[in-house]
């Protein structure tokens, strides 16, 4: 059986985290592990000088102290004997595009799964979470057929109006760009974006290699 947990950054109480918890009950065994309050956007922040705290509120749902890398750490060492099958962060109550990708717990949790080695999905929503939750168990149960790539995740978003079609995004940072984020969300689209852990700059390494080298030829000749 898969073993599914499931974390946020909005908080043990939330809602929308309990209508993701219901929406993926059938692909397998649910743990719930998230924050004792509010802990959004603090980012990929972790917690490294006091001790993170946890309890069982209830049968596989824990409420844990700090942020929400935290929790899949908390998970990974203290509280599961393996790692789950798929880390669901969500859903989170407002959108993750575009440059708040930078500032979100929900995406920083899924990120922190995958450079544990786990698939990972962040599902975020406009407005209708009990929506939102039932489109993650789809995205959710073809991931657990068909995995993801090594270091990738998918950051999914549910627009204020569906129009009952998924697009393949990228990251935006205008809602009039094509093919982004943004303009997918404008446009009534689920938004599946994917997004990778390692952030090198590959289409530019050609450019900076020739810096390199001419760093290089100045500081041999001493100006």
């Amino acid at each position: 059986m898969h073993q599914i947990l499931i974390t946020n950054d909005d908080g043990i109480e939330s809602p929308a985290l309990k209508a993701l918890e219901a929406a993926v009950s059938h692909l397998g065994c649910v743990t719930v592990v998230a924050p004792d309050r509010e802990r959004s956007a603090a980012s990929h922040c972790i917690t490294l000088d006091e001790l993170v705290v946890y309890k069982e509120i209830a049968p596989n749902s824990f409420a844990v102290q700090g942020t929400s890398v935290n929790r899949v750490i908390t998970v990974l060492i203290r509280i599961s004997n393996k790692p789950p099958s798929i880390v669901i962060s969500g859903v989170n109550r407002g959108l993750n595009v575009g440059n708040d990708i930078l500032y979100s717990g929900t995406v920083a949790a899924a990120s922190e799964a995958v450079m544990q080695g786990i698939p990972a999905i962040a599902i975020s929503t406009a407005r209708d979470y009990k929506a939102a939750a039932g489109v993650a168990a789809h995205v959710v149960a073809r991931v657990l057929q068909e995995g993801l790539p090594p270091d990738v995740l998918l950051n999914v978003n549910y627009p204020e109006i569906w129009n009952g079609e998924f697009r393949l995004t990228r990251q935006g940072r205008r809602s009039a760009d094509p093919l982004t984020d943004c303009e997918a969300l404008g446009s009534g689209y689920v938004s599946i974006c994917p997004l990778q852990i390692n952030r090198t700059a590959h289409a530019h390494f050609e450019h900076f290699t020739r810096w390199t080298q001419s760093l290089a030829a100045l500081v041999a000749t001493g100006e």
